[in-house]
């Protein structure tokens, strides 16, 4: 019960992956259809594809604590329970200037009891592009630094299965300014994130120190 917990955990209140399924068809036999030639298809193109990062991004200047303030989605479980969302904070960190990966922790609050997840974010050969790898190739979730200043904002787009997810976080909770938040909101209703889709975060009463048996170490994979 406690393994289904930090699944639903991971999978739900930090990432917010949808899983979009497949339905059968259902219905009576029906006459064989002629053979039709199929169209060509044109080659897929995901939406992180067109959502170039930033400029000369310097990854180096992205590490340290990051407050969540606000996230676009449309992901059916922020639809459903987009108002009791927890304050979480991420730290990212690097081992050197040459480490191919930066060190993810992402704290927040589930069921009144903080909890710790580890992961890893390898880089890419494009700056400001970075990939969370998943059990198979087809479930990573690739991830976008958008825009950022490095010492306030930064706006970053999770895609996993097809789906885009957007993050506004802050360098503290209480000096973003209301252009940056007109600005991603702009940045997410090109992405069809209109306000409907957009869920604020708590301001206060982030985690601190998690104790161990409450953090989920997701490295390699979750």
């Amino acid at each position: 019960m406690a393994g289904l917990r930090r699944v639903l955990l991971v999978t739900m209140v930090l990432w917010c992956v949808c899983l979009w399924g497949v339905s059968d068809a259902v219905g009576g036999a029906k006459s064989r259809p002629r053979p039709q030639r199929r169209p060509r298809k044109k080659p897929k193109v995901e939406p992180i594809d067109v959502t170039p990062p930033a400029q000369n991004i310097d990854i180096q200047r992205m590490m340290g604590r990051w407050y969540l303030l606000n996230t676009a989605s449309k992901c059916s479980y922020l639809m459903n329970h987009g108002t009791k969302v927890e304050p979480t904070v991420m730290h990212l960190s690097r081992s050197s200037a040459s480490d191919p990966t930066l060190s993810v922790s992402t704290k927040t609050r589930h069921n009144h009891q903080c909890w710790e997840i580890l992961q890893v974010y390898d880089l890419t050969p494009t700056p400001g592009r970075l990939t969370l790898k998943g059990a198979r190739p087809e479930l990573n979730t690739e991830i976008v630094v958008g825009e950022t200043d490095y010492s306030s904002y930064a706006v970053m787009y999770y895609q996993k299965l097809g789906k885009i997810t957007m993050k506004l976080y802050g360098r503290s909770v209480d000096d973003l300014s209301e252009p940056v938040l007109t600005k991603f909101e702009q940045l997410a209703a090109k992405q069809s994130l209109g306000l409907a889709y957009l869920f604020p975060f708590p301001t206060y009463s982030h985690c601190g120190d998690v104790d161990q048996d409450h953090v989920i170490n997701c490295v390699p994979t979750c």
